[in-house]
């Protein structure tokens, strides 16, 4: 089980869960590199607004290009943590990010401004592009329109995915390792089609715990490479 040895991903630049007197502590914002964090709750408010109010289905390309290529508040290795963890929850993969990058940077503040900005603009566009979708519904021009946003759609996700796919150059179980479990879970989901709650159970449980073991071992590795360093 070979692991990779150029990365370590046991520490998060913007705000990782650090062990604190036997217990987990709140997210905390640090600043070990370069990349910039919302300077105001409204600024994260309207950012994650105008972000929700292009995310028509491609809300994954939307995402990205706005946290890591527009603002740059994110890497491209810490949205792909961050949109797997966002995957595994219960609920809308984007409104879970959303929440956990507003606590990160606000604590439960910037968790309900992100929240808000997502839901409160947005729901009532959603909500008046339904009064007038009803009454055009089934003429053919819509049906049309609807099968060609489906195929916009699929481009953006797959192109998102390809630009993300770099991303697995820094994983701990290696690029190789990474992307047998890329291939994997898109056979058993795409072609077997086994329901995401199992492939999550099997492949992403098994995964995490490859995961787990590489970033020990690395760690094991790093304390005994330490010189030791003599006490008085």
């Amino acid at each position: 089980m070979p692991c990779h040895a150029g990365h370590h991903a046991g520490k998060r630049s913007t705000g990782a869960l650090l062990p604190h007197n036997g217990g987990v502590s709140a997210p905390q914002p640090t600043a070990s590199h370069d990349v910039p964090g919302p300077r105001s709750l409204t600024e994260l408010y309207w950012a994650f607004t105008i972000l929700a109010l292009q995310g028509f289905g491609g809300v994954l390309a939307v995402v990205q290009r706005e946290l890591v290529e527009r603002r740059r508040w994110l890497t491209r290795e810490e949205f792909v943590e961050d949109w797997a963890v966002a995957q595994i929850l219960p609920g809308p993969n984007v409104v879970n990010m959303t929440v956990m990058f507003g606590d990160r940077h606000f604590g439960w503040r910037g968790a309900a401004a992100a929240f808000a900005g997502v839901l409160t603009v947005p729901s009532l566009v959603v909500l008046t592009m339904a009064i007038v979708f009803e009454n055009v519904a089934d003429t053919a021009e819509a049906q049309g329109a609807l099968r060609g946003m489906g195929a916009v759609v699929a481009g953006l996700i797959t192109a998102t995915g390809l630009k993300l796919m770099p991303a697995l150059e820094v994983s701990p179980i290696g690029r190789r390792q990474a992307l047998a479990v890329l291939l994997l879970t898109f056979a058993v989901v795409g072609i077997v089609r086994l329901p995401l709650v199992w492939v999550l159970a099997g492949v992403g449980s098994s995964a995490c715990l490859w995961t787990w073991f590489c970033l020990k071992q690395l760690d094991d590795q790093r304390a005994a490479a330490q010189p030791d360093v003599p006490t008085e």
